[in-house]
This record gives structure tokens, sequence and C-alpha cells, in this order.
């Protein structure tokens, strides 16, 4: 009887220990059906039918990838010279149906050429809207009718490069007019000067033909100041293309329709009196085009979509604004050739923003920016800094904590420019401080 009772514990310690074995070589496996627990999860969520919401958040939750092949990297962008000559040799071996629309329209235009010169002559200025680029039909217009009549001004505004001073550079090379009293250094100084000089002196008008005058560098209120004077001279004669939709939100309804008046006792008269002249072409705005940027998607042509993001990113330092007391204190921690630096790059925008006459905000300084081959030019001759390397040394601290910052212009004749990010009377005290510091 004890020993039936001994085998039968035996037995049971047994069957516990193969319990036991058992119960261990099934944990792993347990562990694995946790593994699985969120795919079962989602398969049983499959049968639910989403919600937009649950779509949306699903959607948002994934990772976006982005691939590395980018456009402008696979293709080199074409120069303004392959670009003409490629779209020249498409249209010749190509049969375009519009062509005969766009040659009749082209062969219509000259005959309104008299109205046009009867409408200015009435002291009007003309706006010509519609599709199509409007750039041969006003050339032809300015050789066939307006040099006839007097002096002949033509403006790409829609070149990259274009700024306020072209015009007013390109309008003084006419002979005698810098001759007459300049009323001050300034943008509206130069325009009156002209308006006197062709109002009084000069026995021939001046025809001012401006293509594209919506062009970005002329949207600002230092060029719409400038053009107002021009246009407001009844000796001066200005015809002009459009192609934005919104071009007349550029001007009030007072300053549109603002007719001319004869100046007198100095005084300077401000209207564009337009008149709106439906100038459809159809033609193709192919040397517009071929100088802008065709490597950016937006077809910016002043400043790429990127460069401007790093502009914005560089105008704060740490998060804070430069300052007075902050430049101070950088130009007390470095060498004296950077000071001398520091001097040179800010006497010249100063000069640059006296002879505008206006008082920019810290983000309207670039403007003023100086070319960076004209400041190693400067330098060199004044023994700051003789080549490349030491002058981008010395501009390097500068550009570390902030003190001056820099952007790359694209299109033809660009090139990296550099400004120093302060106000006129900021930037003056600190030269100030500098100069008079032993």
């Amino acid at each position: 009887m004890d020993f039936n009772s001994n085998e039968e514990d035996t037995v049971d310690q047994e069957m516990d220990f193969e319990d036991g074995v058992q119960s261990m070589a099934s944990t792993p496996r347990k562990r694995r059906s946790r593994a699985t627990a969120s795919n079962d999860l989602e398969t049983s969520h499959n049968i639910i039918a989403d919600t937009m919401f649950d779509a949306f958040f699903v959607q948002a939750s994934r990772s976006s990838r982005t691939s590395d092949h980018v456009f402008s990297h696979l293709v080199e962008p074409l120069s303004a010279e392959e670009y003409v000559s490629a779209i020249a040799s498409l249209q010749k071996d190509k049969c375009d149906p519009g062509t005969r629309y766009t040659s009749r329209l082209s062969s219509q235009h000259p005959d309104y050429f008299s109205q046009y010169l009867r409408e200015l002559d009435e002291g009007f200025n003309i706006l010509f809207f519609g599709f199509g680029s409007k750039r041969d039909v006003l050339n032809r217009f300015a050789v066939d009718a307006c040099s006839k009549r007097g002096h002949v001004v033509v403006v790409n505004a829609f070149q990259p490069s274009f700024t306020l001073k072209d015009i007013l550079a390109s309008i003084e090379s006419i002979a005698g007019v810098t001759s007459s009293h300049l009323p001050s250094q300034t943008i509206d100084g130069q325009s009156r000067r002209i308006c006197d000089y062709f109002s009084s002196k000069s026995k021939r008008p001046l025809y001012l033909i401006i293509h594209n005058i919506e062009a970005p560098s002329l949207r600002t209120a230092k060029a719409r100041s400038c053009l107002s004077i021009l246009c407001g001279c009844p000796a001066i004669r200005v015809a002009a293309s459009v192609d934005h939709i919104n071009v007349p939100l550029l001007w009030s309804s007072t300053e549109s329709s603002t007719r001319k008046h004869a100046s007198s006792s100095g005084v300077t008269h401000r209207g564009y009196a337009w008149l709106w002249h439906d100038l459809t072409t159809l033609a193709a705005h192919d040397f517009e085009l071929s100088l802008s940027n065709r490597s950016s998607i937006t077809g910016a042509s002043s400043f790429t979509s990127s460069s401007s993001v790093r502009l914005q990113q560089d105008q704060l330092t740490n998060g804070v604004a430069m300052t007075e007391t902050a430049a101070q204190h950088v130009l007390a921690s470095v060498t004296e050739k950077a000071q001398k630096l520091f001097t040179l790059i800010a006497t010249m925008q100063l000069k640059a923003i006296d002879e505008a006459g206006d008082a920019p905000t810290t983000a309207d300084l670039q403007q003023f920016a100086l070319s960076y081959d004209t400041l190693f030019n400067t330098a060199r001759d004044n023994f700051i800094a003789t080549n490349d390397t030491a002058l981008r040394s010395l501009l390097g601290e500068f550009r570390d904590h902030g003190l001056v910052l820099s952007s790359t212009v694209g299109g033809p004749g660009g090139g990296e420019v550099l400004w120093i990010p302060l106000r006129k009377e900021r930037l003056s005290k600190v030269v100030e401080a500098l100069q008079t510091s032993p």
C-alpha cells in the first residue's frame, strides 16, 4: 500500500515536471504571438469601414519620401543664346497653325501708330495690354514713329539685372541733360532735372518705351515715385506694356487719371494719365523668358526661392536682430584690418542710401548691397586685402555674427552681393564710434 502511494507521488512529480517544461517551452511562442498582435489588430480594423478622418490621419502618419533626382540636377540649364537658337530652329521646322493669326495681327498694329502718337501729343500716356509678347510691336513703334519726332529711350524692364537707375542713366546719356541744374542728389532730384530739361531747354520731346512696367524692380515705392514724375511731365511721352493681370492695383484711380500739367515755380506734378489699349499679338515671350532662371520651377529671375529663404533666416542672428550694441561688441573683438573693411563697406552703403534719398527699413537694405567684385577692388586699392583668400577670411568673422549678410543674384550680370543689416542712423553711429575710438 505504501509502495503504491510512493509510485503515485513519483508519477505526479514527473507530470508536474513535464508540465513545467511545456510551460517554459511555450513561453517564446506566446511572445511571438504578442509581436503579431498589432497585425491582427490591423486586420480587425480593416473589417470596419474607415471614415474620412481615419483615412486622413493614416495618410498623415506616413513618412514622405522625396526623390533626389531633381530636374535642375539631372539637366543642365540652357544659356540665353542656346535657348534663343533652339526656339528659332523649332519655329522653322514646325508649322504652327496659329502663325497666320499672329502674322495678321502684327500687320494690323502699325496702322494705329498715328493714333498712338496723337494721344501721346495730347498729354496722355499709353498702357498696352493683351495676350502675347508686345516687344516687337513697341520696338517698331519706337523706330518707325517716335524716332522721327523726338528722342527715344527703350527700357527692357523684364531683364533680371534691370534697376531704376538704368532708366535715369539712359535718359541722362542724351546730350545736354546733365548740364542742367540738379536739385538734389536723390532719385527724385534726377527725375526733376530730366523733366526741367525737356520742358524748357529741349526742342524735341522724349518718348519713353517701357517693356513690362510691372517688373519687380519698378513696383517699389521709390520706383513708382520716380515714374510718376516722368509720366507727369508734358514733354515726356510714355508708352508701356503690361502682362500681369493685377497691374491696375499698382496705382490708385487718382494717380491713373491725373492729367499732365506744365511745371511752374519749381513745383513737381505727379500722375500717369493712362490710356489703355489692347495690343494682343499671340506671340510667344521667347526673348523675355530666355533671360529668366530656367532651372527654377517658379521662374524667379532675381532671387531663387532657396536664396530668399536663406535670406530671411540670415536676417536674425541666434534669433535676435542685429543691434548697434551688438555690432560694437563684434567690432571690438576683430583685427584692425577687419575694422577697416567694415568701415569701407559701411561708407559705401551709406553713400548708396544717401543717393537714393529714402529711409529704408532693415528688410529693404539689400537694394543698397555692394557687389563682391567692387568690394574686392576697393579693398585691394586701400591695401586692406590683396587677394581673395584674405578678403573672405576677414568677411568670415562678420558673417558668423550676422554683421554682414550676403546673397547671390541670379541672371545675367549676377553675382554675390553684401550688405550690413543696420539702418542708416545706427550704421552712422557705429562708423562714427569706430573712427573716434583709439
